[in-house]
């Protein structure tokens, strides 16, 4: 058994299928984890799958673009379970007309709480303008947190960087801050968690409710698709 399971290895770790295999692994360990737990936010199973792949990386001397070389087939499956968001959404159509006004004046302050306060933080500590720009977009999902960084004149891999680790975060402590806020809506919490802890948050407002995890998706959707125009024509707009 030890021996089929090491010429497994070799052989897994020779071809792209190294990448895939790791990525599966690491998020079912991690899913494992966050079952274990009662589903406790703070074991999120993204954190856990995160961490434990960049151990494997740095222990095996692996670079990045050779793991991404066989995990990129769950990186384009991004895109479907994007747009599958939609059928959630359309379930809730209803309630969304509805709430037109307020969902339009949540998405406006939340998107600029989040770029105010980033940049803000970051200016106040000291952080280099290339590092402000880059962490400007960091509620909005990494891809296009990585394109909106790149035309504003930030670095797009720090931008991924400060969107995952954003998520992540949001996801972990949104319950008990909604709870300490006192927002029992699953509306507005769903809203919330989609708009400042973008796909992650998401995720995990389906995990609590369907309601929440359908605002949650609308917030992702419009918080992306209205930062990557405004951002950039804002920037230009400011450089004069």
């Amino acid at each position: 058994m030890t021996r089929e399971f090491f010429e497994l290895w070799v052989y897994l770790a020779a071809t792209p299928l190294a990448g895939l295999t790791l990525t599966l692994v690491a998020y079912a360990v991690g899913w494992w984890i966050y079952s274990r737990c009662g589903m406790h936010p703070l074991a999120n199973p993204v954190l856990i799958a995160v961490v434990a792949i960049v151990a494997v990386l740095a222990a095996t001397r692996t670079t990045y673009e050779t793991y991404f070389a066989g995990a990129q087939f769950v990186h384009f499956l991004l895109g479907p379970a994007v747009v599958g968001l939609a059928v959630p959404l359309a379930r809730q159509w209803g309630q969304v007309r509805r709430l037109a006004m307020p969902i339009a004046g949540a998405l406006v302050a939340g998107m600029t709480v989040a770029v105010v306060s980033a940049a803000g933080i970051a200016a106040l500590l000291g952080a280099s303008p290339v590092t402000i720009l880059s962490i400007v977009p960091k509620s909005v999902t990494a891809p296009i947190a990585m394109g909106i960084a790149q035309k504003l004149g930030g670095l797009p891999a720090l931008a991924a960087v400060f969107a995952v680790a954003t998520g992540i975060f949001g996801a972990s402590i949104g319950k008990y801050l909604f709870n300490a806020c006192r927002v029992d809506d699953m509306r507005a919490r769903g809203f919330a968690l989609g708009l400042g802890a973008h796909g992650i948050g998401t995720a995990r407002a389906f995990q609590v409710d369907p309601v929440a995890g359908a605002f949650a998706s609308l917030a992702f959707a419009l918080h992306g698709l209205v930062a990557a125009v405004v951002f950039p024509l804002a920037y230009l707009a400011w450089r004069g």
